[in-house]
Order: C-alpha cells, then sequence, then structure tokens
C-alpha cells in the first residue's frame, strides 16, 4: 500500500511510533508549520525534513490536494491546496529501514454562509415572553463562533453558536411597548484574533416587531333599541386602553350593511361613529355589530336594533267646513297593531280605530281634534298624533262682552274703545252717530274729545246676516270760563285798587285837613297872646 493511500488510523499510529521512536542515530522527520489555520479552501505550504544522513524517502500524507514545489538534499515542500476542513497531514520518512513520521495540524476557518432570525410574530401581546430564533449555517471554528441578539444596534445577549448544524440559537424576550416598530437581527462573530487574524462578523436582515395591548372588555356601542324606517341614527362605538390606538381596525355593521365610519384615534383610545338608516327592506330585529381588531385579536359587542313602520294616524272630518247645526263624523285610524285615543270619543274597546259623532255649534269653530296612536316596538312604547281642525261656518255676533253700550269718560283722558264682533267668515263693522252719521272712533283715542259724545249704531254684516248694537259715548267736561273771569277778576282788582288809593288819598286829605285846623288853632291862639290888652 502506498503512503499516499494509508488509513487514517495508520498514519496516526505511524506517526506516534515516528516520535517516539528515533531513527538510527537519532535521525529525525519534521514539520513546519506544526499548526496552520487557513480560509476554508484555501492552500498552504508544508515543509517536511528528515535529519538522516543517508539517502532516505521523504513525502507528506494526507487526503488533501498536495503537490510538490521545492524539494532538497534532506527537505521537501508541499502545497496542499482546497482545503475545505480541519486536517492532519504527515511528513515522513525511511532512515536505515525505519519509518520517521511528524504530523501537523490545518485548522480551517469559514465565515457562516446563512445567519438569519426566524420570521417573528405579526403581533406580539405586550407582558408575554417571545422566543427570537437565530438560525447560522456553516461558518467555524464553532469553538470560536458567537451569536448576538440586537434590538437596533443595542446588544442584547449572546451565546455561542454550538456544534450543531446549522446552528439554532434561541433568545427569550420579554414584549413591551417600546418594542413597538423596533427592529431586531442576529449577528455571528468569528473571533480569531488569538491566532493572529481578526474578529469577523455577519448581520441578518432586520425584521420588524409589532407590540399591542388589547383591552378584556368589549367596546361600548351606544346605538338605539328601535330605528324607525326613513329615519336615521349616529352611532358610536368606543374601546379604550388600546396600544397602538392608530393601529386598530373598526368595522360596524347593521345586519348586512356596513355604513360609512369616520374613525377617531386618541392616545389609547379609538372612536367609531356612523349615520345607521331605518330602510323598509330591514323592517324586523337586526345585530348591530361594533368590532375592534388589533393585532391577532377582537374584541365584539353586540346588540339589537328593531326597524320599524309607524305612520302618524288618518284623521279624518266628514266635513271640514260645515254650518252650525251640522253633524260631523270624525275617525281617527291607525296601522294594525297600534291603539288610538281620539279626544272626545266615548269609552269603548281599544284598537287601531275610534270615531265621534256631534252636532257642532259656534263654538266649534277652530276646533282642534286631537288623535294618539300609541305602538308597542321592542318592549318601547312609541307614540304618534294628528290633529284636524274645524270650521263652522254661523252669522255675526255682537253683544255687551264684544262691545259695550255705555261709554263714560273724563275729556282729556287716554281711553280704548274697544267693539269687536266675531263669527264666520268675520263680519265688517260700521258705527255711525245717529244724529250726523259721524264714525265711531274705535281703538286707541287719545285724548277724549267732547266731539265724540254721542248715541252711534254698529252695524257688523256678513254674507251670513247681520246684527246692530246701540253705542252710547258720554264725555264729562267743564264750562270755559276764562275769558269771563279773568275780565272780572282784572275789574275786581282794578275796583280793588281804585278803592284803596281812594281811601288812602282820602284819609290823607283829612290828615291834613286836620293838621291845619290845629296849626291856624294855634296860630290864633298865639295872636291872642301877642295882643295888648284893652284898657277897661
Amino acid at each position: 500500500m502506498v503512503p499516499g493511500a494509508a488509513h487514517p488510523a495508520l498514519l496516526a499510529l505511524l506517526a506516534l511510533l515516528g516520535a517516539v521512536l528515533p531513527g538510527p542515530g537519532g535521525a529525525k522527520t519534521s514539520v513546519q508549520p506544526l499548526n496552520a489555520i487557513i480560509l476554508q479552501g484555501g492552500s498552504v505550504k508544508v515543509n517536511c525534513s528528515t535529519s538522516c544522513d543517508q539517502p532516505t524517502k521523504l513525502g507528506i500524507e494526507t487526503d488533501l490536494t498536495k503537490k510538490e514545489v521545492g524539494h532538497g538534499k534532506n527537505w521537501k515542500s508541499f502545497e496542499l491546496s482546497d482545503v475545505q476542513k480541519d486536517s492532519i497531514p504527515m511528513c515522513y520518512s525511511f532512515c536505515d529501514g525505519s519509518q520517521l513520521a511528524a504530523q501537523m495540524n490545518i485548522t480551517v476557518y469559514s465565515f457562516p454562509e446563512l445567519v438569519e432570525l426566524d420570521p417573528l410574530p405579526s403581533w406580539q401581546p405586550v407582558g408575554k415572553h417571545l422566543n427570537l430564533s437565530c438560525v447560522v449555517s456553516s461558518g467555524g471554528p464553532r469553538d470560536d463562533l458567537t451569536v448576538v441578539l440586537l434590538q437596533g444596534e443595542e446588544e442584547l445577549a449572546r451565546k455561542p453558536a454550538g456544534k450543531e448544524e446549522p446552528a439554532k440559537v434561541t433568545f427569550p424576550v420579554l414584549a413591551r411597548r417600546d418594542n413597538h416598530g423596533a427592529n431586531f437581527s442576529c449577528r455571528t462573530e468569528l473571533d480569531l484574533r488569538s491566532q493572529g487574524l481578526g474578529l469577523f462578523q455577519n448581520s441578518s436582515a432586520p425584521r420588524m416587531l409589532q407590540t399591542f395591548v388589547l383591552p378584556t372588555a368589549d367596546p361600548h356601542l351606544d346605538a338605539p333599541r328601535v330605528l324607525e324606517v326613513g329615519t336615521r341614527w349616529l352611532v358610536n362605538c368606543t374601546l379604550d386602553g388600546l396600544f397602538p390606538a392608530s393601529e386598530a381596525e373598526v368595522y360596524l355593521a347593521l345586519g348586512d350593511h356596513r355604513p360609512n365610519l369616520t374613525v377617531t384615534y386618541s392616545d389609547d383610545s379609538v372612536l367609531a361613529q356612523a349615520w345607521v338608516m331605518g330602510n323598509v327592506e330591514d323592517e324586523g330585529t337586526h345585530n348591530l355589530k361594533c368590532e375592534v381588531n388589533l393585532g391577532d385579536q377582537s374584541r365584539r359587542s353586540l346588540e339589537d336594533v328593531t326597524v320599524y313602520s309607524f305612520p302618524a294616524p288618518s284623521l279624518t272630518l266628514s266635513e271640514p267646513e260645515v254650518s252650525e247645526g251640522t253633524t260631523v263624523n270624525v275617525e281617527c285610524k291607525a296601522q294594525a297593531g297600534a291603539v288610538v285615543t281620539l279626544d272626545g270619543a266615548p269609552a269603548g274597546p281599544s284598537g287601531p280605530r275610534a270615531q265621534l259623532q256631534l252636532n257642532v255649534s259656534a263654538e266649534y269653530n277652530g276646533h282642534s281634534f286631537f288623535c294618539s296612536a300609541r305602538l308597542d316596538v321592542a318592549g318601547q312604547v312609541l307614540h304618534k298624533n294628528q290633529t284636524r281642525e274645524l270650521r263652522v261656518l254661523y252669522g255675526p255676533r255682537l253683544n255687551e262682552r264684544d262691545c259695550l253700550g255705555n261709554w263714560t269718560w273724563q275729556e282729556g283722558s287716554q281711553q280704548t274703545l274697544r267693539c269687536e264682533p266675531w263669527g264666520n267668515p268675520l263680519p265688517e263693522l260700521k258705527c255711525n252717530r245717529k244724529k250726523d252719521r259721524a264714525s265711531l272712533p274705535i281703538g286707541d283715542l287719545r285724548p277724549v274729545k267732547r266731539e265724540m259724545e254721542g248715541t252711534y249704531q254698529c252695524r257688523a254684516t256678513s254674507p251670513r246676516g247681520e246684527v246692530t248694537r246701540e253705542v252710547v259715548i258720554n264725555v264729562i267736561y267743564h264750562q270755559d270760563n276764562l275769558a269771563i273771569i279773568i275780565p272780572v277778576a282784572t275789574v275786581f282788582i282794578l275796583a280793588t285798587v281804585s278803592t284803596a288809593a281812594y281811601i288812602y288819598n282820602y284819609q290823607r286829605k283829612i290828615q291834613k285837613y286836620e293838621l291845619q285846623k290845629a296849626q291856624k288853632a294855634q296860630e290864633e291862639a298865639a295872636m291872642k297872646l301877642n295882643t295888648p290888652a284893652t284898657p277897661p
């Protein structure tokens, strides 16, 4: 058997013997380098030499592709190429009939062909653990290969790749709100710095994680229990405690109909609004459903809504306009299942129909007949009403209540004269004073004048006849004596002044006369004293 085809176990045995048992004269076989690390698929030069001083056979035993690239007296150089895996080549030589051997270690390193993060769930509930798995195919040496889990650029954890091929390394992660929208990836690190090489890194494509919170409570649905045909109702559907609320999807449907929604998002809640319509074809009870979906979960609320038709009752008069004394038939009628009530109708069994017959007088003019229909829909009592007005034709009326027969006022006062006839059709009123046919001023009298006094004939006429009434107006006033009083007062004053002046002058004259008389008496007395006495 040629050395190149030796069994690996035999080669190991020969190498052991060659190392333990030296050749003749202490000859040895050597190999350089003893250890080599190369990239997978690469090549390495190996030098085999011997210390034997006799002509000898020198070679290398390996299962790798080899090529002699140099030789000398006691050495040979080989190139080993296309190295795919770790190998232990052995140099051998024969010296004086003995075989000598020396082995080396070739370590192959390679980069992973695949570094991948297993697909993430579409949505992950906050607070639940999630296993993120990194898959690594090939790459080694595995003892120097580490798998790192990253969130963005932040390192979360690292583990050895292990020996399994392909390697699957799993990292448990607790889902949090701040993980929502974050990118996770795997990175391998082949650390050959101790071998004189470097640190080699490979990374997977990132995968985004979406986390969510959906409360256990169902949405709050604000909806009508009953909905009338031809009407619409604004329905509100709300749910609080969502994260992220803007990612929630809301569906609303009444039976098979899905109305247009207006959705409003806030920090942690969603509000959906829609107008639901009552259609004739939808009469009956239907489910109104509101569903909120977030992540891979949903919450739903259901309400029963009954679509119903309930037109107002029909209220008819045999004749809407009649003369007084005519018999009128009144009928109120509603749909089957309803119960009607007609004001004034005699008591009778409840049902969808009620009647009334009456002989109308003038007091019924303008009277409104009232009919109410009651219907029970899904436990709710609903009402619809109808009114009709009766017109009664009758002749004019003009009595004491409408027009007083006697009015007495103070001249110059502010008064209101009321005289209003009634009838249907409304009568025309004319009031004229008997003596001169002057018209009676009806309404505000500002002020009252004496010229209004008199007796008036009021006549109310219409196509249905006429009626008359006498009205007397009395005006209280006083004679105007101012023109007389002023001259008399003037004369009186003048007379009084003249009399006073006369008396005053008369008294002065008397006083003057008395003074002159006294002076004269004094003068005469003085003269007597001054006159000599006549001798006897």
